[in-house]
């Protein structure tokens, strides 16, 4: 595992961990860190990077907690960042996931509806249409299918999730869809543009 990956995994986990127990003693972290929309009043400027390590917790003070998130999170986390962190080095693959993440936090706030937002998932979005972008023939498993399918189809087909569950007035799914449309977005324009110009930062 390469050391930033490794680290963004730890600081995740902690943060996560953090967000359990202050919640079963009473104390709610995502009022303060979650990445809350214009229209809730609750913006504050360093939400747009504590939104990033902070993951859905389930019910903890009901004994119900909810590992999926952080987990599918954590695991797209290393798939596609240990690959560009090799490649672009770990000062530059760090640029590349904070801007994203960035990125996905703006587009949430500009598009999204009244809620707070938490997750890694805008940042990894980015990553993902990264690694789409220098790797797409890779072949990949995903879920049940019983047969690999190439990245660029798995990039074009999660964007398009996105796109419809963000479009969609009805849609109460509670997923950050622009967020994630965001942190995609930036990454593609991001890693096209720094192929072009031959830079050797994101910024």
């Amino acid at each position: 595992m390469t050391p930033v990956v490794k680290g963004l995994i730890i600081a995740n986990v902690i943060v996560w961990i953090l967000q359990i127990y202050f919640a079963k003693i009473g104390f709610n972290l995502e009022e303060y860190g979650a990445l809350w929309t214009f229209q809730t009043g609750n913006f504050k400027v360093w939400q747009l990077v504590t939104h990033m390590f902070m993951h859905d917790t389930g019910n903890p003070e009901m004994g119900n907690i909810d590992i999926m998130h952080i987990l599918f999170n954590m695991i797209a986390l290393f798939i596609f960042g240990h690959h560009l962190e090799d490649r672009w080095g770990s000062k530059r693959f760090l640029e590349f996931y904070m801007i994203c993440g960035l990125g996905a936090a703006a587009a949430e706030l500009i598009i999204g509806q009244a809620y707070a937002v938490v997750g890694a998932s805008g940042a990894i979005m980015g990553l993902m249409a990264a690694f789409a972008y220098l790797f797409p023939n890779t072949e990949m498993f995903i879920g049940f299918i019983p047969f690999p399918i190439k990245m660029k189809y798995i990039a074009i087909g999660t964007i398009l999730i996105d796109l419809f569950g963000g479009l969609d007035s009805s849609n109460n799914d509670h997923i950050a869809h622009w967020a994630h449309l965001g942190g995609a977005l930036v990454g593609l324009v991001l890693v096209i543009y720094s192929n072009r110009t031959n830079r050797k930062t994101f910024y």
